[in-house]
């Protein structure tokens, strides 16, 4: 089973999936380099 999650990293929103049969972690690259680059939140529409 996939689980959604979202993290805080400097009071900003990290998306996160992890995926338990493959024991991995991912990550949003664009919340990543937004919170690198301390650019503004990207709104983005559809579902997480």
């Amino acid at each position: 089973m996939t689980e959604k999650n979202i993290k805080r990293f400097e009071n900003k929103r990290i998306r996160t999936v992890w995926d338990e049969e493959k024991e991995e972690g991912l990550f949003s690259i664009v919340d990543i380099v937004g919170v690198l680059t301390d650019s503004p939140s990207l709104t983005i529409i559809g579902r997480y």
